[in-house]
């Protein structure tokens, strides 16, 4: 294991880089009303906390039994790691699974590359949740959020397939509604690569990354829901992938560059640089504050003055 000694900060001022604007050309509002606090000041220095992996993703807070799991794609593995000592096996063969989620009830939702399905469970294999829309089969489901209410949101590009594969003609946003139903809320041009995913402190909105277009994408959420209004957020460094979302609403998206950070209304906070491109993100820990970010070969760890939410 390769341990790294601190986390490279490299902070933007608070009005530079990209604003959210939304395709009519307007402001897009942050929603958040406390005074704006740099998330990436006081960052702790920084510490690899698993190595020798073949293409980490999907990192998750699991509070109930406070340890974090992550996916090795390649390695066909879930990883579990308890905050101290080595990482251990929690599932293998994972159905190449990539992003990971927790549903209320604390049950593991992860999106898997080999079955091409959304998957619900703990044990050695979920049970399928969505596999296929309109009588035909997802294409790669790749990055997943959950509301309170059970509402899961994918995304699905198609990563872990090869074009001769692909049944759908577009490459989907979806959305499963608690009792089940599965809705295509986007459904994006064959060039789209919609991947990470993530929603806003009140669920009031959906982030949702495209890794060919280097943009972050917000709908609005609706109470049942679904989604609306699909605008730009921001436009990141080459390859945005996974995201997170702080207590202040504060977007962390991880890049070719690094980590970057986003004020609610889109103002560019900075990026954090770590020793591999990063592939995504979360928060958690007993108090939130730590980030977890996957990174190719390696896990690293960094704690944050402004908590995550809590990730589900």
């Amino acid at each position: 294991m390769r341990t790294w000694a601190a986390l490279a900060i490299v902070v933007g001022g608070a009005c530079g880089g990209d604003t959210g604007i939304d395709l009519d050309g307007g402001a897009i509002d942050g929603g958040v009303d406390a005074a704006p606090v740099d998330p990436l000041a006081g960052a702790s220095a920084a510490s690899q906390v698993g190595g020798g992996y073949r293409f980490t993703e999907g990192p998750q807070w699991r509070a109930a039994t406070a340890d974090w799991l992550w996916s090795d794609i390649d390695g066909d593995t879930i990883y579990r790691w308890s905050g101290a000592g080595a990482p251990t096996v929690f599932r293998r063969p994972s159905g190449r699974s990539n992003g990971l989620a927790l549903d209320p009830g604390g049950a593991l939702i992860a999106c898997e590359h080999g079955a091409r399905r959304v998957a619900r469970g703990d044990g050695a294999s979920g049970a399928t949740v969505v596999d296929r829309f309109e009588g035909l089969r997802l294409n790669s489901p790749n990055d997943v959020t959950v509301r309170t209410d059970g509402t899961i949101y994918f995304t699905d590009p198609p990563y872990g397939i090869s074009d001769a594969q692909r049944e759908l003609g577009f490459m989907g946003v979806f959305r499963v509604a608690p009792g089940g139903a599965l809705t295509a809320e986007h459904r994006g041009a064959l060039t789209d690569r919609p991947n990470g995913v993530a929603l806003s402190p009140a669920a009031d909105r959906l982030y949702v990354g495209d890794s060919e277009a280097a943009t972050v994408h917000v709908f609005d959420v609706a109470a049942d829901g679904a989604l609306t209004n699909r605008r730009v957020f921001v436009t990141t460094a080459a390859t945005p992938d996974g995201l997170a979302v702080d207590a202040a609403g504060d977007l962390f998206v991880a890049t070719a560059a690094g980590v970057e950070a986003y004020a609610p209304d889109g103002r560019r906070w900075g990026v954090l640089a770590v020793p591999e491109q990063p592939s995504n993100v979360a928060f958690g820990g007993a108090d939130g504050r730590t980030l977890l970010v996957t990174a190719r070969t390696g896990v690293y760890r960094v704690d944050l003055a402004v908590p995550g939410l809590p990730t589900r």
